[in-house]
């Protein structure tokens, strides 16, 4: 299984192939188009992300050591900054993503292209991504 840093150099290089932000933009669409639909049990109030303009779900479950996400959104560009975070910190380990540096947000430009809700939604989002690990990783989930 790749680290969440190779993950992240692989995303850097595909995005890096675009410097139109329009092409980028698309690129995040897809990779939101190709996630699995949600389980409509995962689809609760429970699951939803606060700070959100759209709404997007993150459920997380820990197999064999690894916490394991499934997430969705009901707007397509969230939709694929979901997608991002996913390839990059599911099947990792709970102190693994507690202590990632996510830096491709940065690399790839996602701060400063984000709308400001979009972007308080990433942080969001990623915040209760950590929740989940801390939570596994000291048994209390």
């Amino acid at each position: 299984m790749p680290s969440i840093n190779e993950i992240q150099d692989a995303i850097i290089e595909e995005f890096s192939v675009f410097d139109d932000w329009m092409d980028r933009y698309q690129l995040l669409i897809d990779m939101g188009s190709a996630l699995p639909e949600l389980d409509a049990a995962d689809k609760v109030p429970e699951n939803i992300i606060e700070g959100c303009q759209s709404r997007v779900w993150i459920a997380a479950s820990l197999q064999d050591g690894r916490v394991h996400f499934r997430a969705d959104s009901d707007a397509l560009i969230v939709k694929g900054i979901v997608a991002l975070l996913l390839r990059v910190l599911n099947d990792q380990t709970p102190k693994d993503i507690v202590d990632a540096d996510l830096y491709f947000i940065r690399e790839v430009g996602l701060q400063e292209h984000l709308s400001p809700t979009r972007s308080n939604g990433l942080v969001s989002m990623l915040k209760q991504m950590r929740f989940y690990a801390v939570a596994f990783e000291t048994g209390g989930a």
